[in-house]
């Protein structure tokens, strides 16, 4: 017989972990990407919890994820903040990357807001931009490395969830609005998720435009699949760190430095961003 790689009181050992170590009992939790663990230094009467120490938490590796849990206040809100993640391509497994989003689950988490750092496909888009993520492409989980992968427990979610909707209309509005009134220039497009770790070819760049994609990235899709699956509700926002080459030169290199170098002026936008919508989050 299949088994499940994690059971719901693996998810609920580690909430508890949490738990007894904050008495802070949030209903909104942040994802941040590649470079903006800055964000969570907004967080006010924070308590933080290293990756290591809690049961079952995956750590990454990469430059620029710092590997804590933050739970405190941003706007008057209590907030829970992951300050990086980790990735398919580290080695860990669809299941292993999402275990966090379980665990706030059993936190009783009702919001997520998902942040990442992508290259633009869209020839609009320019390096520094922030894209208000409308929908996604999962193509690691269209051909069989996704979260849902194995024996569905009913008591986290359905079998087969409606994805129809994965980022909250009602959230994305607001996100609008926001961003208008800050003067904020806020680009809206559809994700592409990819396995990595290396960056696309040129060939791969233009045939993932034909899909319809607007940014590109590896990681995000997973995370937001489960917490559709767990009935949260959903935002995310790419900052656009590169513009995604489509035909190859040795002038033209993408490198993660660079996608850090980008990444540290977009956050200023997104912690501003951020802070109004979640004051208005009910």
């Amino acid at each position: 017989m299949v088994q499940a790689e994690f059971t719901l009181a693996d998810y609920q050992a580690a909430a508890q972990f949490i738990q007894d170590r904050s008495a802070h009992r949030p209903r909104i939790a942040l994802i941040l990407g590649s470079g903006l663990g800055p964000l969570a230094d907004a967080v006010e009467d924070a308590h933080r919890i290293s990756y290591a120490d809690i049961p079952g938490w995956p750590r990454s590796q990469v430059v620029g994820h710092g590997n804590r849990l933050v739970l405190g206040r941003l706007e008057g809100k209590l907030v829970m903040v992951m300050q990086g993640r980790s990735h398919f391509y580290e080695g860990w497994t669809p299941a292993q990357t999402v275990f966090p989003v379980r665990v706030m689950q059993a936190c009783g988490i009702r919001t997520l807001i998902v942040t990442n750092a992508a290259g633009g496909l869209n020839p609009d888009f320019s390096a520094g931009d922030l894209m208000l993520m409308t929908d996604h492409i999962n193509l690691p989980g269209l051909v069989g490395f996704g979260p849902l992968r194995g024996p569905n427990d009913d008591a986290l979610g359905p079998r087969f969830p409606d994805m129809t909707v994965a980022y909250d209309l009602g959230l994305r509005r607001l996100s609008e609005r926001v961003a208008a009134e800050n003067g904020i220039g806020l680009r809206q497009g559809v994700y592409v998720g990819l396995a990595g770790p290396a960056f696309e070819t040129p060939a791969e760049v233009r045939m993932l435009r034909m899909l319809g994609s607007d940014a590109v990235g590896m990681s995000t899709v997973n995370e937001v699949t489960v917490a559709r699956h767990a009935g949260m509700r959903v935002l995310g926002f790419s900052g656009i760190t590169n513009v995604a080459i489509t035909e190859g030169s040795a002038e033209k290199v993408v490198n993660h430095e660079e996608v850090l170098d980008v990444g540290s002026r977009i956050v200023p936008k997104l912690i501003t961003l951020l802070r109004g919508v979640i004051a208005q989050i009910e």
